[in-house]
């Protein structure tokens, strides 16, 4: 059997400008070994919103293991990953998927 992971990325994934390496802080988010100090940009859980902000410390849980969660991004704190949503917001505005963000997130990654 394959080894999953606890999460799954996002081609073109955000990263925060405290998160240095990159390759690093994929390789523990996959192997539920992320840091305190470490938030992820992911798909939301609930239908009403489109993206959440949750520590990484949650993608250890063994649900993740079973049903790997879909991160968009990597900031190295709340603010941090604020500043990427914003930025995600932009993205989608001049690309004209005003205040539809998964719907950008998947139609650039496809």
């Amino acid at each position: 059997m394959k080894n999953r992971g606890f999460c799954r990325f996002y081609r073109n994934l955000y990263y925060g400008e405290s998160v240095k390496r990159h390759t690093y802080a994929k390789w523990q988010l996959f192997h539920g070994k992320g840091g305190l100090g470490t938030f992820c940009i992911m798909r939301a859980m609930s239908s009403g919103d489109q993206l959440d902000i949750v520590n990484s410390m949650i993608l250890k849980q063994p649900y993740y293991k079973s049903n790997p969660a879909y991160v968009y991004g990597i900031a190295g704190s709340y603010k941090e990953a604020l500043d990427l949503i914003v930025k995600i917001t932009e993205d989608a505005v001049s690309a004209g998927y005003e205040g539809r963000l998964v719907d950008y997130l998947e139609s650039v990654s496809e």
